[in-house]
């Protein structure tokens, strides 16, 4: 599968960032179609947006525009190392390493760029065919944690850029999502002494967006205690969150059977359904 079409959403230095888009056979420019723009994982530093085009594709059969993003890679090293269980340490098992890792490039690298797609894609709405009041913003492992940073992580922007104009999704939809950055969760070595500016379950406040979560209750990766945390931390705050948990499943379960892949999609197809974003 290959996207229709690849948009420079971001110059960082001297490199161009993509935005690569997957638009329905009857797609116009006219059109106000619902956006689902997704996230790729590898712990912020390996991995690339090809690794996401499934999703991207999937929902752009369904007649939504898909969108995989590119954003730049950390070092394995990008903060100073703290204390943190080994077992936590663990890459993700999909993720591989990619050339494009910079040295000098940290997970709050990763966060701007992820904010600044959101804004592009809402501010290029008409020359997209898309709604900007219909972004489904989702992400898997450290593409779940950038996924959220576009809806909680409010300063962490890149400078110059036009701040005024919204981030904020529509809708969440995260998928086995770094969610905790402590030392009981995944990542607080690699961002550094300030783990807990980037960390979701530490930053959760009122009136965010309808969120889907999917997480395996055997992750050792990003610990199934930091999802349920998220999720009780949203209700107290008064939003809208719908919890899949899957027993026994290890980090990025459904991503290694083709029958969990399509379960995950129905129930994503659901949601989106329920909020007006598929018909």
């Amino acid at each position: 599968m290959e996207p229709t079409r690849k948009v420079v959403y971001k110059t960082a230095g001297d490199r161009p960032l993509t935005l690569h888009i997957f638009e329905p056979d009857d797609h116009k420019q006219t059109d106000r179609r619902p956006v689902f723009l997704t996230i790729h994982g590898g712990g912020w530093t390996g991995m690339g947006p090809r690794y996401f085009y499934p999703f991207a594709d999937h929902f752009a059969r369904l007649g939504m525009v898909g969108i995989s993003v590119e954003y730049r890679l950390c070092s394995p090293r990008a903060g100073k190392p703290t204390t943190q269980p080994s077992t936590h340490m663990r890459a993700p098992r999909a993720q591989v390493p990619n050339e494009d890792t910079k040295e000098g490039v940290t997970v709050f690298d990763c966060v701007k760029d992820a904010r600044s797609a959101v804004r592009y894609v809402r501010s290029h709405a008409a020359d997209l065919g898309i709604d900007s009041d219909r972004i489904v913003v989702s992400g898997g492992s450290a593409g779940g944690h950038l996924a959220a940073a576009t809806a909680l992580f409010d300063g962490v922007d890149e400078e110059g850029e036009d701040a005024s104009l919204s981030c904020m999704p529509n809708l969440l939809v995260l998928y086995y999502p770094v969610i905790d950055t402590s030392q009981d969760g995944y990542g607080q070595a690699k961002i550094g002494q300030r783990w807990k500016d980037l960390s979701p379950v530490d930053h959760v406040k009122p009136n965010l967006p309808p969120t889907l979560l999917f997480h395996g209750t055997a992750d050792t990766v990003t610990p199934y205690a930091g999802a349920i945390l998220f999720s009780q931390r949203m209700k107290q705050a008064g939003n809208e969150i719908e919890f899949i948990s899957y027993e026994g499943g290890a980090h990025g379960y459904f991503i290694f059977d083709l029958n969990l892949f399509a379960e995950a999609m129905k129930q994503t197809e659901t949601f989106l359904e329920e909020h007006g974003f598929l018909e």
